[in-house]
């Protein structure tokens, strides 16, 4: 597809995917319609060539298996996660304050807090219930955090400090005594606050993506830290050629607090995956770390456009803007896991699908973040490289990309599942 429809595309995934458990199920229902099929964990792992998936809660990993496997395959690997910085309703989340009715949440990740004021959001995720059935839930825009007018802080302006605790609580009701916003919840869900036995619920943001801009070349949207890779790695998935390796699309929760589960990065997901898929095709022991070892994995997240009111934080030589192609990430401390190998890679791949690239290097003073990638790398012991579109306002309630990056991030990976 041209950018312009993946852009349509990705807008509508965004929608679909209001948090990493509804991100992870719009995945698993674009790859039924391609055919792939669902693996269940608990089942004996399918030797059938073709496409398959497993989902682990907010999590899902995706392969498909050639019908001429070459002699000596490897995995191509498309790493992405499904989750973004928010806030997680507490497990009793009402409280009442002066004849309003809030709700207790606790901060998910590292979101620009003060983006989220004023600004309209609802309920996304999944309930339990005392059977141990699982519903996901999205809710309409129930719920607002309130700044506070500067008549009443006349210092709002030059210093606003946001307890998280005190200043974060959203309203859901005013003169509404007794209201409980699990009820609410219960009711979405089609149960009673009797059957939830447990909930994992994230605020996100009602207002749709958008396109702005005299010529409309820049997107408005939440959740492009990461959807923006997760749609751009299942569109490659789908669209490129078949080579001789097993092709593989891993989308992990929990990255943005620090990937520790069972369903993120650091857990064993993708490990147990491609062991068991290897197993299945016959290739075990020594000939599974031979295959691991002609295998690499392109960890795709979301980076840093330079910002024109903050250049200083940016390093002078490295200043990479939107619509100028997908970045290519690198760090002296490994916070990303590129080097020259990987790095040779990517440009290949990238001149492969001719896509431009830029590079992304932090400001010496200006500490940068990290990315699957580094973790990948130390579990598998695989090549890794890490690129991602460009964006401004990051971790914001509302992030900017270029109206061209995404389509060209997708066009490079569909090239390296290709065999690029």
């Amino acid at each position: 597809m041209n950018a312009a429809e993946h852009l349509r595309d990705l807008a509508d995934f965004v929608v679909a995917s209001p948090s990493s458990f509804h991100a992870a199920r719009e995945v698993a229902a674009r790859l039924d319609a391609a055919g792939y099929a669902a693996q269940r964990e608990e089942d004996a792992w399918s030797d059938i060539p073709g496409g398959h998936y497993v989902v682990r809660d907010g999590a899902i990993v995706a392969w498909w298996v050639p019908e001429s496997l070459s002699e000596n395959p490897g995995f191509r690997i498309v790493g992405a996660h499904t989750d973004s910085p928010s806030f997680k309703l507490k497990p009793e989340p009402t409280s009442e304050r002066v004849g309003w009715q809030q709700a207790g949440m606790e901060v998910y990740g590292g979101p620009l807090l003060n983006s989220w004021l004023d600004r309209e959001f609802g309920l996304a995720g999944r309930v339990v219930t005392r059977d141990g059935a699982e519903r996901l839930v999205k809710t309409d825009a129930w719920l607002r955090i309130p700044q506070v007018a500067p008549h009443l802080d006349r210092s709002v302006n030059d210093n606003l400090h946001l307890d998280p605790q005190q200043h974060l609580m959203p309203v859901f009701g005013v003169g509404h005594p007794g209201a409980d916003l699990l009820d609410l919840v219960a009711d979405a869900a089609g149960v009673t606050a009797a059957d939830i036995a447990g909930h994992d619920l994230y605020a996100y943001v009602t207002q749709p993506p958008a396109l702005f801009g005299p010529t409309e070349e820049f997107l408005a949207s939440s959740r492009l830290d990461n959807l923006s890779s997760v749609h751009a790695g299942l569109t490659a998935l789908l669209a490129a050629d078949e080579c001789e390796d097993v092709t593989v699309l891993a989308c992990f929760d929990h990255e943005e607090v620090g990937s520790a589960s069972r369903s993120g990065a650091g857990g064993p997901l993708l490990e147990q995956v491609l062991q068991r898929t290897a197993g299945s095709l016959g290739l075990t022991g020594d000939a599974y770390h031979r295959m691991l070892a002609r295998s690499s994995c392109i960890s795709a997240d979301a980076g840093h456009a330079v910002h024109p009111n903050y250049v200083g934080l940016h390093d002078p030589d490295h200043r990479p803007v939107l619509n100028a192609g997908p970045l290519l990430k690198l760090n002296a401390k490994l916070r990303y896991t590129s080097d020259a190998v990987s790095s040779a890679l990517w440009r290949r791949v990238c001149a492969e699908a001719d896509v431009p690239t830029q590079n992304f290097v932090s400001n010496n003073a200006v500490p940068c973040g990290s990315t699957i990638g580094p973790i990948t790398a130390e579990r598998l012991g695989i090549v890794c490289v890490d690129v991602g579109v460009p964006l401004l306002s990051m971790h914001s309630a509302r992030e900017m990309c270029g109206a061209l990056d995404p389509a060209w991030l997708a066009d490079a990976l569909a090239a390296y599942f290709a065999g690029a």
